[in-house]
């Protein structure tokens, strides 16, 4: 293994990546560094091409030590769909859609899950407790029961139903509360407590190696394009672990000398029923203050205080980017739209990228010719009701 330690990005402290970690003394996340240099040595990337269609083909880049403790479903190296109808109607030819729908549990979560259970399980936890909008908890309680821990798992009763199902079908201890995440993150900090470290705490950012696994993506886009990078990967952004992980993989690809230093302009797309790192990037903030009244169709971007605030604009700043808000009725539209030209469903929030998409090349930002990357975080099928099919006639037996 070719981690070494784990890092503070606001106060540069150092911790041993050896034992259970949560969030630094100072209060921010922690993030895991490796040996890029030696890496550099063992493999090049010609060399993943060979190794199974998984996001553990990038073994030396990931935490996990012990193959044994590896915990997987297959997740990992999802499609890249071109999309040339819908990119041509608004102006983006070369549109991409990085289809994370298509892992085991129907999100990107699962890449978390996947790495941060692997870990966990190698590292002596025996429960794992978080708060989650739903995709995220679904995978977790499912990667947990496949690794044999025990898994609490605390969610708004207004999150998508089938997560709760995923939830109970997957043995977890689910909890519902009457409120936001921000809610039910309050319930896990007070069961932490109380339970004296016999539950550990893997909420967004809380533990350092969900974000591991989401990275994973940036390097899988990079590879899919021949070892090259687009210009603009659009992310909807609640937590932003994505975002966050997208632009760790893209400098370690650059220091490991995979890439060239031109990265692509990252976007962060939110509702504007929720808001905050919208708020925060246009006004020139460091931090977010948490939104108010948080409410989308989007339901996982629904995050109305992200602990990865500072990390998230971070990001969209050094890679010269940008943040936008869309409406519900736009996503919606979007998401019905490209269904009938592409023939792909999207979840509610990947149909959110594609309207910023849509609303930043009418405004310029987006250049003629660039290639563009959206994320489509989930299965369309996890949110029917994005599509009303009221009204349809009915035929005669």
């Amino acid at each position: 293994m070719y981690l070494t330690h784990l890092e503070c990005p606001r106060c540069g402290r150092e911790h041993d990546a050896g034992k259970p970690q949560n969030l630094c003394g100072c209060g921010s996340p922690l993030l895991a560094r490796y040996d890029l240099a030696a890496v550099a040595e063992v493999v090049t990337p010609e060399r993943f091409g060979l190794r199974p269609a998984d996001l553990w083909r990038y073994r030396e880049l990931l935490p996990v030590a012990d193959p044994g403790y590896v915990t997987t479903l297959g997740e990992g190296w999802t499609p890249l769909w071109r999309a040339p109808t819908y990119g041509a109607e608004i102006g983006v030819p070369d549109l991409l859609v990085k289809d994370e729908g298509l892992t085991p549990t129907g999100s990107f979560k699962a890449r978390g899950a996947a790495v941060g259970v692997s870990r966990a399980r190698e590292l002596g936890v025996e429960r794992i407790a978080m708060p989650t909008n739903g995709n995220a908890g679904a995978a977790w309680a499912t990667y947990a029961t496949r690794a044999g821990l025990g898994a609490t798992i605390v969610m708004p009763r207004d999150a998508p139903a089938i997560c709760r199902r995923e939830c109970v079908a997957a043995g977890a201890d689910l909890r519902l509360v009457d409120g936001l995440i921000s809610d039910a993150g309050r319930h896990v900090a007070r069961l932490v407590a109380a339970a004296d470290g016999a539950v550990f705490d893997a909420g967004t950012l809380r533990e350092p190696y969900r974000l591991e696994g989401k990275k994973t993506m940036g390097y899988e886009i990079v590879e899919q394009l021949g070892w090259q990078v687009p210009d603009v990967i659009i992310y909807p952004t609640g937590g932003g672990v994505g975002l966050i992980g997208i632009h760790k993989a893209l400098h370690e690809l650059r220091e490991l000398g995979w890439i060239t230093d031109r990265l692509p302009r990252l976007v962060a797309v939110q509702s504007t029923g929720c808001a905050p790192i919208v708020r925060a990037f246009a006004a020139g903030a460091e931090r977010a203050e948490p939104w108010a009244d948080a409410r989308t169709v989007a339901f996982g971007i629904t995050v109305p205080a992200p602990l990865g605030d500072e990390l998230i604009l971070a990001a969209l700043r050094e890679s010269a980017g940008t943040a936008v808000a869309v409406a519900d009725g736009d996503l919606l539209a979007d998401l019905r739209g490209f269904a009938a030209r592409e023939g792909l469903l999207l979840c509610p929030e990947g149909a959110a990228c594609l309207t910023a998409a849509r609303q930043l090349r009418a405004g310029g930002w987006i250049r003629a010719g660039e290639r563009v990357v959206v994320l489509n975080t989930g299965a369309g099928l996890k949110y029917p009701e994005t599509v009303d099919v009221g009204g349809l006639p009915v035929l005669p037996a």
